[in-house]
């Protein structure tokens, strides 16, 4: 069974900051208020801690609940911010509301359901964690949506699932991690670690466009490559609707050998300096998301002439001049793009995708084009082109604009490679797994094995009809 059969809520509260905090509003960056404007999934498991055990709370220990509750009320005295609400303010652009209206939290119970039965015992393995993960009413104005949303799943072997529906409006995934590792401290009973540091102004939040134009290609902002009108795609016009078609979810391991391989075939033949920069070798990260994206072009089979690309998300705290500061909390991430025919990611060598990806995150690597990033975005009369909702667009309206969209002939391929993404111990012991939710067709995630083994896994969603195609490209097409 890959999710529990029946989840009941049984009750659903406000938690508020503890203590009266700074209300206001907050002006958000350009980067802030580009992207997805909806919230990431992710849950955390935990198993039963026994009676003999000497944490300071088991899980299932009936004062849990209020535990986790006082916590996170104390914890939202320093992260404000996410008690508060988005305030539209007009031209695709939001302040954040500090308001202290709270967060969502939600108490639910999978009382038919052990943690063993998920994924048939096997955590990794299982592709839909969405009942476990709390649901936002996108229906209601952007103004009401809580910017965080907590739900505390009880299974009926005692242990649970703690799961996270948080604003990528409000937080990147660093500065989400950045939260919950300090939750879970105050709840051991050590305190804030770290300060966050609220001041987007290091970004130019609310601060007037300037008159200089911008030193770099403008097309960088530009949508996503769509089909050609005669390949397969909704309407005529090449506009891919996701919701037309039934996608599924593949966690696939790629173990270090096979990594090694992988690299090796990128760095062998084809080399030049457009595609390895003065020799350097690809990067795990290059070459995997380089196989992928061609993978992706074999199962999906995609015309030579297709135009395709693959959206890579690109950490500016380092990049900036002078840097963030080390607890910046908000959004420090820029997508770029690597753009190249179908039938060039297929046919030539596997260094011409990976150079691809290279060039554009060599790209963002300079502060110039980081600050240009931004005088282009504030001189937009309107932010609203480059700003992702498809994830509550349900109808059939093959007119309706979804915003930039990385399904086919696209992939966006996130890296939680290096994110200190284990070990949140809310004083009842480290979690056993960590998953995400996956639900649009070119949705990629790239993992760290939790076995310590070097293995990689990539967890993708593809159309049903693409996703065996795609199983026996990315295995199959790895020779020594």
């Amino acid at each position: 069974m890959a999710t529990p059969t029946t989840i009941t809520i049984k009750h659903t509260t406000l938690v508020k900051p503890a203590e009266p905090t700074w209300s206001g509003r907050m002006p958000l960056s350009e980067w802030d208020m580009i992207g997805a404007i909806t919230h990431v999934p992710t849950v955390f498991f935990y198993q039963s801690s026994t009676s003999l055990s000497t944490r300071p709370i088991r899980t299932t220990d009936p004062a849990l609940l209020d535990h986790l509750k006082d916590s996170l009320a104390r914890t939202l005295v320093t992260f404000y911010p996410l008690a508060g609400r988005l305030e539209p303010i007009g031209r695709g652009r939001f302040d954040l509301d500090c308001n202290g209206l709270g967060v969502l939290f939600i108490e639910a119970e999978a009382q038919t359901t052990s943690l063993d039965d998920l994924g048939d015992g096997d955590l990794s393995s299982c592709t839909d964690f969405q009942p476990l993960i709390p649901e936002v009413d996108y229906d209601r104005p952007i103004g009401e949506w809580p910017l965080l949303l907590v739900q505390v799943t009880k299974f009926r072997c005692g242990g649970i699932g703690l799961g996270f529906s948080i604003s990528h409006a409000v937080v990147d995934g660093l500065s989400a991690l950045h939260f919950k590792n300090e939750w879970a401290r105050v709840a051991r009973g050590e305190g804030i670690g770290t300060v966050p540091f609220l001041d987007r102004g290091v970004l130019r939040a609310g601060l007037p466009p300037v008159s200089r134009l911008p030193r770099f290609d403008p097309a960088e902002f530009q949508r996503p490559p769509v089909l050609l009108p005669d390949a397969g795609c909704s309407n005529n016009k090449g506009n891919y609707k996701p919701h037309h078609h039934e996608t599924t979810v593949a966690k696939l391991k790629m173990t270090k050998t096979k990594v090694q391989m992988l690299k090796d075939m990128a760095n062998a033949g084809g080399r030049t300096p457009s595609s390895t920069f003065d020799g350097r070798p690809f990067s795990t990260y290059e070459t995997l998301t380089a196989h992928t994206w061609r993978c992706a072009c074999k199962a999906r089979k995609l015309r030579a002439d297709q135009p395709t690309s693959v959206g890579v998300c690109v950490d500016s705290r380092r990049r900036t001049n002078p840097p963030l500061p080390d607890a910046y909390f908000g959004n420090a991430v820029l997508d770029v793009k690597a753009v190249a025919l179908a039938g060039d990611v297929v046919a030539r060598p596997l260094g011409f995708a990976a150079g691809k990806i290279r060039k554009a995150v060599e790209k963002a690597d300079s502060s110039e084009f980081l600050s240009s990033a931004v005088d282009y975005l504030k001189n937009q009369p309107d932010l609203s082109e480059f700003q992702d909702f498809h994830a509550e667009d349900d109808d059939d309206d093959e007119d309706d604009d979804d915003g930039p969209f990385f399904g086919m002939p696209n992939l966006g391929v996130i890296s939680w490679l290096r994110l200190p993404m284990v070990g949140l111990d809310f004083g009842f012991g480290k979690e056993v797994y960590m998953g995400s939710t996956h639900e649009f067709d070119g949705d990629t995630m790239l993992l760290p094995s939790r076995d310590g083994d070097g293995a990689i896994v990539v967890a993708i969603c593809l159309r049903v009809d693409h996703m065996e195609a795609f199983k026996r490209c990315f295995y199959g097409d790895i020779v020594a």
